[in-house]
């Protein structure tokens, strides 16, 4: 089956059911982000390039530690959700990291969570990224890597806990199937070395359980659904009690571990 897309990403980051998980993205990950925003050093004055901006819980964050003589430019296919904190040093542009210009250059810090793996040239995205830096300018790319981690429930001890992975598994194999790198996570450092930028290092972060993983697996099949059962990956019966189990609060859902790796650029 040919799919034709509108956009660069694997899935449709605007589906109009499921929503984006925006709050549970937050819950999970904005502390160990803000935790390496904090090493990398962002302070007042700061230039800075959120890529994704998602529901806005890291442009506010960015905009408070640069105040109001730095800029914070946060860019998306669906603003609708950031243009809330789009007010001074905040800027929020609708944009497609693999088709179109940066939105400036000379930036302090340019920033991506879970962008890279969701799009079609992860590569030509990476390379608008680095262009958009000022020499000494500050790369963080946080993404997730699958291959390291595929299960859904890593303790299976009973028929919930299958389901939970035999769901993910079609989640895999529907990625896979459309272009994404089920290891995109742990190439990063040595790609941020090859775009040229110095002092590279990288760390995993790994939530093994916690009602904001439920919240983020429930939006991403509902998303997928139609895609998983039209390839025969998963049943409509199977995705039922999948995301009855989910609401039920009783599994142990781990998600794949964030690769977060950073670097600057000489």
């Amino acid at each position: 089956m040919t799919q034709t897309r509108t956009h660069g990403y694997l899935l449709d980051p605007r589906p109009a059911e499921a929503g984006r998980p925006f709050d549970a993205t937050a819950a999970l990950f904005d502390a160990s982000t803000f935790r390496h925003f904090e090493h990398i050093g962002v302070g007042p004055g700061w230039r800075c390039w959120e890529v994704g901006a998602g529901g806005g819980s890291v442009l506010g964050w960015l905009a408070k530690r640069v105040g109001p003589t730095g800029r914070v430019v946060g860019t998306d296919l669906d603003i609708a959700h950031a243009s809330a904190v789009a007010r001074p040093p905040v800027e929020v542009r609708c944009h497609d990291v693999t088709a179109q210009e940066p939105p400036g250059e000379g930036f302090d810090l340019v920033h991506a969570r879970l962008v890279l793996s969701q799009v079609t040239d992860r590569d030509r995205a990476l390379y608008f990224m680095v262009r958009a830096l000022r020499p000494g300018g500050r790369l963080l790319v946080e993404d997730a890597d699958v291959a390291l981690q595929p299960l859904g429930c890593p303790e299976e001890q009973g028929p919930a806990q299958q389901l939970a992975n035999h769901v993910r598994h079609g989640l895999r194999a529907l990625l896979a199937e459309r272009g994404a790198d089920p290891a995109y996570g742990r190439r990063l450092p040595r790609l941020l070395r090859e775009a040229g930028l110095v002092q590279v290092a990288a760390e995993a972060y790994f939530p093994l359980t916690s009602p904001a993983a439920a919240a983020l697996e429930t939006a991403t099949v509902q998303q997928a659904r139609d895609l998983l059962v039209a390839r025969s990956l998963v049943t409509n019966a199977d995705i039922d009690r999948y995301l009855a189990q989910l609401s039920s609060g009783t599994l142990d859902l781990a998600t794949p571990p964030l690769i977060s790796a950073w670097g600057r650029k000489a």
